[in-house]
């Protein structure tokens, strides 16, 4: 553990490339806040006797909205220790800080637009303005403690908007929570600019490439990980039937076969596309939206699982749909950018197949959620097919960001 100041960036110091053990733990956290975010949506679709229209939309929005947060937590504290030295003692603070707050986040979801929507706004805060508020006070270099400032400035201004929001109704709540999500992502992807203290420009930050690479391929398999997890569990809190165990067999291939599609080959080789990079800065926020929709997709994708499993048989309705279907076609959109970013191109496999995910809805809504199911699988395996078929007797190829 160091207690000087942190390491200017660790591409420049040449600190290791791998994430820490605590860095590590900090993801264990959010296999836990993924499943109470898939809890909540199984809960608006199945447990409280289903959502249809309107209000299936409303629902998918506001536990989006808490999805979001939960990644601006994480996307914040991977960033931060993929600049600064994460040994040292005031990072370890960060990351423990972040940790908590995360958790208590993810206790809050189920309940946020009710009356935990102040434990989840605070938590949230403290998370976000912990991480500046301590690297202004630590850090000596005054072009990296100007950025901190303005980015105190603006979380501690958004941080208004979080806690006003969680003592509104829910229609006032949700509006100020986006305003808040939305100005802080213009503040980052701006440059994070304040009146009287200028605005910086993102390809100029410095980061470590590769510890910044591993973070999303870890974070990706997170996600993953929470797919077999909430599978897992949703099959055996019922009795089995041949139907729930053919649903549970298509799960699992559908989650080796997210893992095939992720790192064939651009999950190999994210690390070396960032930095081949011109500006590495540029290709990792470019990469964190991308993640962020891959991820997407496979959370919907979970609950996909959890309902077919518990109702394998029956009709299927268009909320179910938007999670069976929608999840590994959004998965598919973040993946072809993921290409596009590493490689600076598309297959065009993967937009074939969002086209097969979408254009059947109309028919497969009159079939049972396990045809469904087993039909997203089977679009996914022709995907990962192709994929084989590309590389098959060729080198292993090369990043080549367009960046």
């Amino acid at each position: 553990m160091r207690t000087a100041e942190p390491a200017a960036l660790r591409s420049s110091g040449g600190g290791p490339d791998r994430a820490t053990f605590l860095e590590l733990f900090f993801d264990l956290v959010y296999v836990f806040a993924l499943t109470r975010i898939s809890a909540r949506a199984f809960e608006d679709l199945v447990l409280e006797g289903g959502q249809t229209g309107w209000s299936a939309v409303t629902g998918g929005g506001k536990t989006l909205l808490l999805l979001v947060a939960l990644w601006a937590v994480w996307q914040g504290t991977a960033w931060t220790t993929s600049r600064y030295d994460p040994h040292h003692l005031w990072l370890q603070i960060i990351v423990i800080t972040a940790l908590i707050s995360a958790m208590v986040m993810g206790v809050a979801i189920p309940r946020a637009f009710g009356h935990s929507g102040l434990m989840f706004a605070t938590a949230y805060v403290v998370a976000q303005v912990s991480r500046p508020a301590i690297l202004v006070l630590v850090l000596q270099n005054q072009q990296y403690r100007r950025l901190k400032r303005r980015m105190l400035i603006t979380f501690c201004a958004t941080g208004v908007l979080w806690l006003a929001g969680a003592l509104l109704p829910v229609n006032a709540r949700v509006a100020l929570w986006t305003a808040a999500l939305v100005l802080e992502y213009l503040a980052a992807r701006f440059g994070w600019p304040v009146p009287g203290l200028g605005r910086s420009t993102v390809s100029r930050w410095d980061i470590h490439g590769e510890h910044l690479a591993e973070r999303y391929q870890q974070i990706f398999l997170v996600a993953l990980g929470e797919t077999i997890l909430l599978a897992g569990l949703s099959f055996t809190r019922s009795p089995t039937s041949p139907g729930m165990v053919t649903a549970f067999a298509v799960a699992l291939a559908t989650s080796v076969l997210l893992w095939r599609i992720y790192v064939q080959r651009a999950g190999q080789v994210l690390g070396e596309a960032v930095t081949r990079a011109a500006h590495p800065a540029t290709v990792g926020r470019s990469a964190a939206d991308t993640h962020l929709v891959m991820v997407i997709g496979v959370v919907a994708t979970a609950i996909g699982y959890e309902l077919v499993i518990e109702h394998p048989i029956g009709h299927n309705e268009l909320p179910w749909l938007a999670v069976i279907l929608g999840g590994p076609a959004v998965f598919l959109a973040g993946r072809a950018r993921f290409e596009y970013e590493v490689f600076g191109r598309v297959s065009p496999s993967r937009l074939v197949g969002i086209a097969a995910l979408l254009l059947p809805v109309p028919l497969l809504v009159r079939l049972a959620p396990l045809v469904a199911s087993g039909f997203a699988a089977a679009v996914l395996t022709a995907v990962a097919v192709a994929d084989a078929r590309r590389a098959w007797g060729r080198p292993p190829e090369d990043a080549a960001p367009p960046f």
